[in-house]
């Protein structure tokens, strides 16, 4: 028999090879895992954080109804809590009533700018009408004024003529009357005279009538010429009234303006009645759960006061508070692993961003170290770290809970 060894069963050389792969695989994931531990960051101080949307009261009113009880889930546009609308409801009827006043006062104004138009404009042009005519009324009565003077003039001519023929006729009637007595002339001679003498007393009293006439026609005339300056002052007058017709028209179009101006006025302030009005129905302004509700039927509410808050659970993230030391190969982008206290569960994450200051900065009493003994204090800084999509689509976490982060190298 030959003295060479069997050789070993095949299963016992796979089992080898397994184990020895196995062993390799483990030195080489401790070492991948002492690498990463070796150069990650991590802190247990850090918390969900969320939205905390306040809703508050826009009017004052008296709580009628509450729909929602607390931890209640509600979406965008959901009726939360209705006031007492009474009050506003009365406020719109007023404003429509104003408006309605506005709107007829405003068409009333439209309605006046071109009857005011018109009416000025015919003024004005009566009125220069009525000075031309009073001109020419003027002119007449001077040139009746003239004749009359003229005829005067005329008139005193024959009145001295006539009283030179009377004084001439007088005279030789005078000398003749005692020739005649002596009959020293003809008695035909005498009635000549006396004829001669009549005659030139009835031209003289002629002539002196036509003075008086003329007196009189001089006095008419005067008296049409003073008329008719004063029918010329009066159209004049007139005429100055009539030339203010462009600012009476834009008088008139500025009342419609302030009336139109009032319309609106009354317009916006229906508008708000409207607006209180709706206000008096408190919606969501977008989804979650309510928390924090302090709103009461039959509770009394002031503008801005608060009623309840929503948390929208779809929209969380992680707030790290890292020492500044860790800070120096962190960057955003970076893998992180959250490890929820409430929850045996770990979620995926990233780094969103890193805050402007440190927390000690943004708090109430910043410290002043200028002043004072200084003792150093490692300063933390805060870190957003936003989940991985489909991380929270169970919606578990809430804000304000306890985790511990470790940020990975890129």
């Amino acid at each position: 028999m030959s003295d060479t060894p069997a050789p070993p069963p095949p299963s016992r050389s796979r089992l080898k090879v397994f184990i020895t792969i196995a062993l390799v695989i483990a030195a080489s994931g401790g070492l991948l895992g002492w690498w990463m531990l070796g150069s990650s960051e991590s802190t247990d101080d850090a918390q969900i954080d969320g939205h905390i949307v306040p809703t508050a009261a826009r009017v004052q009113g008296t709580v009628l109804r509450v729909h929602v009880q607390d931890n209640q889930e509600v979406t965008a546009g959901d009726l939360l809590v209705e006031l007492d609308p009474r009050d506003y409801e009365l406020a719109c009827a007023r404003a429509e009533a104003e408006l309605a006043d506005a709107q007829a006062a405003a068409q009333e104004a439209a309605a006046a700018v071109p009857v005011a138009s018109a009416t000025s404009t015919g003024h004005l042009s009566g009125a220069r009408a009525g000075v031309q005519e009073a001109q020419a009324a003027i002119e007449a009565a001077r040139a009746s004024l003239n004749a009359a003077t003229a005829r005067r003039a005329a008139a005193d001519a024959r009145v001295s003529v006539a009283e030179t023929a009377d004084r001439k006729a007088a005279a030789d009637l005078a000398r003749f009357e005692p020739l005649i007595k002596k009959e020293e002339i003809s008695r035909a001679q005498y009635d000549a005279a006396v004829a001669a003498a009549d005659t030139a007393r009835a031209s003289l009293a002629s002539a002196r009538a036509a003075v008086a006439e003329a007196d009189n026609d001089i006095a008419r005339s005067q008296s049409l010429v003073t008329q008719a300056q004063a029918g010329l002052s009066g159209a004049e007058a007139s005429a100055r009234a009539a030339a203010a017709a462009p600012s009476q028209i834009a008088g008139s179009r500025a009342h419609a303006s302030a009336a139109e101006a009032r319309v609106q006025r009354a317009q916006a302030a229906l508008e708000q009645a409207k607006l209180n009005l709706e206000y008096t129905r408190v919606r969501a302004a977008r989804g979650g759960l309510v928390s924090r509700k302090t709103v009461e039927v039959g509770q009394i509410v002031q503008p801005g006061q608060p009623l309840l808050a929503l948390v929208p659970l779809d929209d969380v993230w992680v707030t790290a508070n890292f020492k500044e030391t860790q800070l120096e190969d962190m960057r955003a982008g970076q893998p992180a692993r959250i490890s929820v206290d409430a929850f045996d569960h770990t979620f995926d994450g990233k780094v969103e961003s890193i805050a402007a200051a440190t927390g000690a900065r943004f708090s109430l009493l910043p410290p002043e170290n200028a002043s004072g003994n200084f003792v150093k204090v490692v300063q933390r800084v805060p870190v957003k770290i936003t989940l991985a999509p489909g991380q929270n689509d169970e919606r578990l976490l809430r804000p304000g809970m306890s985790v511990h982060v470790t940020v990975a190298p890129r």
